[in-house]
């Protein structure tokens, strides 16, 4: 590890930009993308501003940490999703399920009503087809100024990243997975 001596100076001047939305991204195959969304949600929430997270790939029913924190919180989460898609009995409805939870994500996004709204695992149903990239891609130019959106998952189209304002890949040095070691409650879920 080399040494360095901490900044003195400001290593950035301020932007003089007018304070809008956001679009962000996370992707890539590290982990992290879920949790820095999550991370954002709870900072937002924790300001007092209104958030709203849509999972699309977990079921409504689902129980794990996240759901429990953020019920703790009074933080609403959405699962929006029926499971893994190799666990799926028919692609068809998941992909109808995914169809009509983006159409329940859009009306949050549209409707400006929260100053966050956090799309979990959207680039799932979208690299699949089961959700119009274009539909997506409008919404995010066309929702009110304010509104800050965070997407994430594996693969994110590029459209979606060239329309972004932030775009944060999170990249696998190594996993325990691939070591053998098995997903762990609390840190994996």
């Amino acid at each position: 590890m080399q040494i360095e001596s901490p900044p003195t100076e400001k290593p950035y001047e301020k932007p003089d930009g007018e304070r809008r939305g956001l679009v962000l991204v996370n992707t890539g195959d590290g982990k992290g993308k879920s949790t820095a969304a999550f991370g954002l949600a709870i900072r937002a929430h924790g300001r007092g501003k209104p958030v709203k997270v849509f999972q699309f790939m977990k079921v409504p029913t689902a129980r794990f940490g996240e759901h429990r924190t953020f019920e703790k919180l009074g933080l609403p989460i959405q699962g929006l999703g029926d499971g893994f898609s190799w666990k799926s009995k028919d692609l068809e409805q998941s992909a109808q399920i995914a169809r009509e939870g983006w159409e329940k994500a859009r009306v949050a996004i549209m409707s400006g009503d929260y100053f966050l709204v956090v799309l979990d695992e959207v680039t799932y149903p979208l690299v699949y087809g089961w959700i119009a990239l274009e539909q997506v891609q409008q919404v995010l130019r066309e929702r009110p100024v304010h509104v800050h959106v965070v997407l994430t998952g594996r693969r994110c189209p590029q459209e979606i990243i060239d329309l972004a304002d932030t775009v944060t890949e999170m990249k696998m040095i190594k996993h325990a997975f691939d070591q053998g070691i098995p997903a762990q409650r609390g840190i994996e879920d």
